[in-house]
């Protein structure tokens, strides 16, 4: 199978690091125009650089927005105002006991993982439904399914994140725009290296037995056993992303190492 998005644009929202960046890349690679946000210019760049040179000739802007605000999305909208695959990577995520998660909490996590997603597919949908065309995703987590007793905040908004790409999807039948989520699971960001190397020196052990601890210790269910790899959950992207994915929508696609312990 060959992926070509040659002649597409694609916006990722926080793609500076992680799995963002991963799909920038994949989406660049298989020759979409690119542009990436973040809120901070100097790891813009950065990222831009480094996609540049990862992928030899790829088309790439990048924009410090925060689209965790609604300014930082009309801020986006007014760069770029059309796009024919949006991709709303922005996510935060924290430890915390239920009984210490204030209000103000709950509703950054709201506006930042849900609000951002919604408002920017809210604008960039009219575009697709008039050209008949587009890719919308959510890049969800295995946490919608999994609610964790110490973020149930996050857990709680990856569940309304699937009510919201469902419906939409739904909302835009017969018009070849696709919606879709992926669920990632414990990715190798570089987030999860530093929790790693703190693992390690705590528990004196290497950090490849440092990763199997965390994965026997909070998620058993793995099949794989291991983390995965930002650039398994791009592959992901960049497949529903094309156009033999056309068939696809409205679905909620797992790359999480079958750590959901379900056939459903």
């Amino acid at each position: 199978m060959h992926i070509s998005l040659t002649g597409k644009t694609a916006l990722v929202t926080s793609a500076t690091l992680g799995i963002g960046f991963a799909i920038a890349q994949g989406l660049a690679e298989a020759g979409a125009e690119v542009v990436i946000t973040g809120r901070d210019q100097q790891k813009i760049e950065h990222a831009i650089a480094q996609l540049k040179n990862n992928v030899p000739n790829a088309k790439i802007r990048g924009f410090a927005f925060n689209a965790a605000t609604q300014e930082g999305c009309q801020q986006i909208i007014q760069a770029v105002p059309e796009v024919d695959i949006l991709i709303n990577n922005l996510g935060i995520y924290g430890v915390c006991e239920f009984s210490a998660i204030s209000d103000e909490q709950w509703f950054e996590f709201f506006e930042t993982n849900i609000m951002s997603g919604v408002r920017l597919s809210r604008h960039y949908m009219k575009g697709m439904q008039a050209k008949n065309w587009g890719r919308i995703q959510f890049i969800s987590s295995e946490s919608a399914f999994n609610i964790p007793a110490d973020m149930i905040h996050y857990g709680m908004t990856k569940s309304a994140m699937q009510g919201v790409s469902r419906g939409l999807a739904k909302a835009l039948a017969d018009s070849n725009v696709t919606v879709n989520t992926i669920l990632p699971g414990p990715t190798k960001t570089e987030g999860a290296i530093t929790m790693i190397k703190n693992i390690a020196l705590e528990q004196g052990l290497s950090e490849a037995d440092a990763e199997k601890y965390f994965i026997q210790t909070h998620r058993n269910s793995s099949i794989i056993q291991r983390f995965t790899e930002p650039r398994e959950i791009a592959n992901m992207a960049v497949y529903i992303a094309s156009e033999q994915a056309s068939a696809t929508t409205g679905a909620a696609l797992r790359v999480e190492g079958g750590i959901i312990d379900s056939i459903h």
